[in-house]
C-alpha cells in the first residue's frame, strides 16, 4: 500500500524510519491492511525484505506500539535482519525514548532491572514479575526537565529513556511501576485522557548502532513530534 513512509536513512541493506503516532508495525487481526509492513513492500517489493520474522512482518527488525512515535529499523535481507536482531541481543544496538511521566521524579537518573511477564490478570497487558519464566528487562533513565504540580495534578517529568533490553511496553511498564506512568497511557497509566491526551507521550528518538553490513557507525536522530512539542511549551507556559 502506498502508504508514506518518513525515511531518514537507507542503502542497500537497511532503513531506518520515523513511525507515526497510531500506525500499526505490522498485519494482525483487525490490522490487516494500512500497516507499516504493508507499506514497506510497496517500498521496497516484497522480494528486498527480510523475511526471518515471518512473511507477515517482512523486514520488521523491532516493534513500537501503535500509538509510540519515533525510529525503527527495517532490513532488505534476511542475513541483515539477522544481525540486526543480534545487536538487540547483545544490547549493542542503542535506543533512547523520550517520554513525558506523572509525578516529580527527584532523582537525575536511575535504573529499573526487574522481570517481566504476561499479566496474569489481563492478558493484554505486560506486568512486573518475580515468576521464574519472567524476563529481565533493564531500563535507564534521565530527567530532562521537571512540571511543576497544580491543584488538578501532581506535575509532570520529562525523562530520556535508554532500552538495555526490548521487552513488550517495557517502558510503559516500568514507569508505571515505579510510580511514574506515562502520560496518555490508557493502559498502564491512568485510564482517562490527561491535558488532551489519549495515547501514550513516548517518541523513539535516537538509533546509535554499527552497520552490520559496512561496520561503520550510524547515529540518526528524530525530533519530536507535534503534538508533543506543543504538549511541552504548555507546560512551560504555565509554570
Amino acid at each position: 500500500e502506498a502508504i508514506p513512509l518518513d525515511i531518514r536513512y537507507e542503502d542497500d541493506y537497511l532503513i531506518v524510519l520515523s513511525k507515526q503516532r497510531g500506525l500499526v508495525c505490522h498485519p494482525a487481526h483487525g490490522h490487516e491492511s494500512g500497516t507499516l509492513a504493508n507499506a514497506l513492500v510497496y517500498h521496497c517489493g516484497i522480494d528486498h525484505l527480510g523475511t526471518v520474522q515471518g512473511e507477515d512482518r517482512p523486514g520488521i527488525v523491532h516493534r513500537l506500539d501503535r500509538d509510540t512515535s519515533g525510529l525503527m529499523l527495517a532490513a532488505k535481507d534476511d542475513d541483515t535482519q539477522r544481525a540486526l536482531q543480534n545487536l538487540i541481543r547483545t544490547r549493542t544496538l542503542d535506543r533512547r525514548y523520550i517520554s513525558l511521566v506523572h509525578g516529580h521524579i527527584a532523582m537525575d537518573e536511575g535504573t529499573i532491572n526487574t522481570g517481566i511477564a504476561r499479566s496474569t490478570r489481563d492478558r493484554v497487558k505486560m506486568a512486573v514479575s518475580d515468576d521464574p519464566f519472567a524476563r529481565q528487562a533493564i531500563t535507564t533513565f534521565k530527567v530532562l526537565e521537571r512540571f511543576d504540580s497544580t491543584r488538578f495534578d501532581d506535575g509532570y517529568t520529562l525523562v530520556e529513556c535508554k532500552l538495555e533490553t526490548g521487552r513488550t511496553h517495557q517502558i510503559r511498564v516500568h514507569m508505571a511501576y515505579r510510580g511514574h506512568p506515562i502520560l496518555g497511557d490508557m493502559v498502564y497509566g491512568h485510564k482517562k485522557p490527561e491535558l488532551g491526551q489519549s495515547s501514550q507521550c513516548l517518541h523513539a528518538k535516537e538509533l546509535r548502532f554499527v552497520h552490520p553490513r559496512t561496520g561503520q557507525p550510524v547515529t540518526v536522530c528524530c525530533e519530536l513530534p507535534d503534538y508533543f512539542t506543543a504538549l511541552l511549551e504548555k507546560l512551560r507556559a504555565r509554570a
